[in-house]
């Protein structure tokens, strides 16, 4: 599974936060915000945002990019951070500034604050539902275009596991690729041949596969969409030699059952991609001219 302490993770999610505050407000603002143009200029406010439900919060480096972008002198006040947990009705950042800056910013702000809080509060909850098993809850690719990073670092302010990043950091064999390459034994010899310190994962979906997959020497097993019982077998069959991972048919209703099955982790892909925004909302809350 990915370093979550690699220098070069920590870099490139710098580089996001800067690339996606400058894409959100390239997308929002334009050439400029036409409305705020109503407010005189000189005029300041003071804004709240709060959270209308329950959340797990995450963005708040997005935040305070996107604002320094758009107006350096804004000033935000966080009384939480990524990973708190967030009540209903809790105000969680305050800022204060030019109103006209205040109300541009809004919405891209928000936006984004709303769809990283919601993929924390959902891996959260399925975290929760996983206390005691020892099983570890891993992410997917599957996220929203552009917003790859962003997502899997809110995975882990949920409690979750990062998969590998992308298709670079380790060796996801599925069935295509072991057609093309020949068998399990050919693609795991040929990605030892490649890079040797990566992981190396194989996606099986029968036991003669689990079987073919152990031998090779494969250091991660996908067990894909197996029934409880064929888990547990696995298990059994495995015996330690490999990290076992199930996958398929994951939601919260069957996620303690397959933890109980004794395998080693479990991916699921609702994790950031089947998302309800969290009900965030900001309000500006005091207004005046600049001495």
């Amino acid at each position: 599974m990915h370093n979550q302490d690699a220098p070069l993770y920590h870099q490139k999610l710098g580089e996001e936060i800067r690339d996606a505050a400058a894409r959100l407000l390239a997308e929002d603002v334009g050439p400029g915000d036409i409305t705020a143009e109503l407010i005189p200029g000189h005029q300041r406010a003071t804004a709240r945002v709060i959270t209308r439900e329950t959340a797990v919060l995450c963005g708040v480096a997005w935040v305070d990019e996107l604002f320094r972008r758009l107006d350096a002198s804004v000033t935000l006040r966080w009384s939480a951070a990524d990973g708190d947990r967030l009540e209903p009705g809790q105000a969680f950042l305050e800022l204060e500034g030019p109103a006209r800056s205040l109300l541009t910013g809004e919405r891209a702000a928000l936006n984004l604050l709303q769809t990283l809080s919601a993929t924390a509060t959902r891996t959260r909850h399925y975290v929760d539902l996983l206390a005691g098993t020892g099983v570890r809850l891993l992410d997917t690719r599957k996220t929203l275009p552009g917003l790859r990073l962003a997502q899997k670092y809110a995975v882990t302010c949920g409690g979750g596991h990062n998969h590998r990043i992308g298709l670079y950091d380790a060796f996801l064999i599925k069935e295509n690729h072991i057609a093309a390459c020949g068998g399990i034994a050919a693609a795991v010899r040929e990605a030892r041949n490649i890079a040797r310190d990566l992981p190396v994962e194989v996606e099986v979906e029968t036991f003669d596969e689990l079987d073919q997959a152990l031998a090779a020497g494969a250091d991660i097993v996908m067990l894909d969409n197996f029934s409880l019982g064929d888990m547990r077998e696995a298990v059994k069959r495995n015996a330690g030699r490999a990290t076992l991972e199930a996958s398929g048919n994951v939601d919260e209703t069957t996620l303690r059952t397959i933890a109980e099955t004794g395998v080693d982790c479990i991916s699921s892909g609702a994790l950031t991609k089947d998302l309800k925004a969290i009900d965030l909302s900001m309000r500006l809350v005091e207004q005046g001219n600049a001495g």
